[in-house]
């Protein structure tokens, strides 16, 4: 909400009793779409801020954690990544750090409301340089309905950047969805989904990891990352592969690729791995 007093955007996250907010200057953009409500604010510290549905996706500040902690373990982690489907991520932030990669041939990205990436276009430029790059392909239509429709075995990773698991997202999160991913990766593919903060989301973050489990992915991982802008500052990505384990990084390989990164490196990577386990065994514990 906006306090018509204060030049203040909050966010209230009632089920864990916090919330967080920041000065804004002007409302940018307001956008009532097919499948939701977004906003954007220009922000005194943070840049411009965007928020769908009440919920905040992104700053300017600090989304390249968010973005490079989604793509760059998987893609570091598969040995030849190619062909690479995002699911959501409207943003293209995740697009621009997949096509940072010099082995990929082609990324699809398939975002259900296209006003996302077009308020992206506008607001977030810097997170949109790389739309126009031939091997970059926009698509505006349902996630769920593309996977079921890929071949087998025909796409080596799966980004799902997608919103928290309620309105159009919520299918996202469900067994179906991660068993039409198991199918539509190759041998070795990798499945990557943002599942939400390690300190408040733990049931979830389970729920995301059996569906892997069931649908018979080999080997998984959470990697938690630091977010400041999302609720407890403390948010992950678990990763899947369809066969085999999934391996520490090669800082040659990094190093060989030419990134510029903000902050995945090779040894953040080896500690998100290291940190993943106790995570989990402690979530066992408390449940």
């Amino acid at each position: 909400m906006l306090s018509s007093q204060h030049d203040w955007f909050s966010e209230w996250y009632q089920a864990e009793g916090v919330a967080l907010s920041w000065t804004v200057e002007s409302h940018l953009a307001h956008e009532i779409t097919d499948y939701q409500t977004i906003d954007i604010y220009k922000t005194t510290h943070w840049g411009n801020l965007m928020v769908i549905d009440g919920c905040v996706m992104l700053t300017s500040r600090d989304n390249f954690l968010y973005h490079e902690m989604l793509t760059h373990p998987a893609l570091f982690t598969h040995p030849n990544p190619e062909d690479v489907l995002i699911i959501g991520g409207g943003d293209c932030g995740t697009l621009k750090e997949v096509l940072a990669h010099p082995t990929v041939a082609s990324c699809t990205q398939v975002e259900i409301d296209e006003q996302v990436t077009r308020l992206s276009e506008k607001f977030f430029p810097e997170l949109c340089e790389r739309n126009q790059d031939p091997r970059a392909h926009l698509l505006f239509e349902d996630g769920l309905a593309y996977i079921q429709g890929l071949s087998p075995g025909s796409v080596d990773i799966i980004i799902v950047d997608s919103t928290d698991p309620i309105g159009p997202a919520e299918g996202l999160f469900g067994p179906q969805f991660v068993q039409d991913c198991y199918r539509a990766l190759s041998d070795g593919g990798i499945l990557v989904q943002q599942s939400e903060s390690p300190l408040l989301h733990l049931p979830l973050i389970e729920g995301i990891r059996q569906n892997m489990s069931q649908a018979g992915f080999s080997d998984m991982a959470t990697l938690g990352f630091p977010q400041p802008s999302y609720p407890s500052g403390w948010w992950s990505a678990t990763l899947a592969i369809k066969s085999g384990a999934l391996s520490e990084p090669d800082p040659a390989r990094f190093n060989a690729a030419g990134l510029t990164t903000r902050y995945y490196n090779p040894k953040v990577h080896v500690g998100a791995l290291a940190t993943q386990l106790g995570l989990i065994e402690r979530g066992k514990d408390s449940s």
